[in-house]
């Protein structure tokens, strides 16, 4: 059993959401962690924990940011981290894996399913194997409780209920 932990100086966690149905805002989280345990090579067989600090979530406002770790959406002070854990993964081609678990946040557990791409294996400068993946899903934030909502005057939606998960990766063969 071969055990990969995330890089996190080579590894980005992004979300992106409608605003005003006519621009996306980007986030991103700061702090996380991640492992996988994987017998092949191609990874089928992967077992995938991940979690992050909602704390530190960024959107490049901090305004916008205090107002997303709020009770409003995240509660980050009540649920400090929001965690995906694997629960089945399948080969979709010879690079790709669709990858299915449970996603926690706040204190609501949903099953999604990542497209994932291997973008392949790698031994760097050290010695150590490295793996890189790029991931993504779209999400229903109201789903997992996150449903603050405000229209504008004209009747629009100020904040999507789709959320596009865009993860790009990095590990290293333990």
């Amino acid at each position: 059993m071969a055990t990969y932990k995330i890089d996190p100086l080579h590894s980005e966690i992004k979300f992106k959401v409608k605003h005003l149905m006519i621009s996306n805002v980007t986030g991103e989280f700061k702090t996380f962690d991640a492992s996988i345990e994987a017998d092949a090579e191609d990874f089928s067989d992967a077992r995938i924990s991940f979690e992050a600090d909602v704390d530190s979530i960024s959107t490049n406002n901090d305004q916008r940011d205090g107002h997303l770790k709020s009770n409003d959406f995240f509660n980050a002070a009540e649920f400090p981290k929001l965690r995906f854990v694997s629960t089945s993964v399948q080969k979709t081609s010879d690079n790709e894996l669709s990858v299915t678990g449970d996603l926690t946040i706040r204190d609501v557990t949903k099953p999604i399913t990542l497209q994932a791409e291997i973008g392949g294996t790698m031994v760097d400068f050290y010695g150590q194997t490295k793996v890189g993946f790029d991931a993504t899903a779209t999400i229903q934030r109201k789903d997992f409780g996150l449903s603050w909502d405000a229209v504008t005057e004209a009747g629009g939606v100020v904040v999507s209920n789709d959320v596009k998960l865009q993860l790009a990766v990095q590990f290293t063969k333990q």
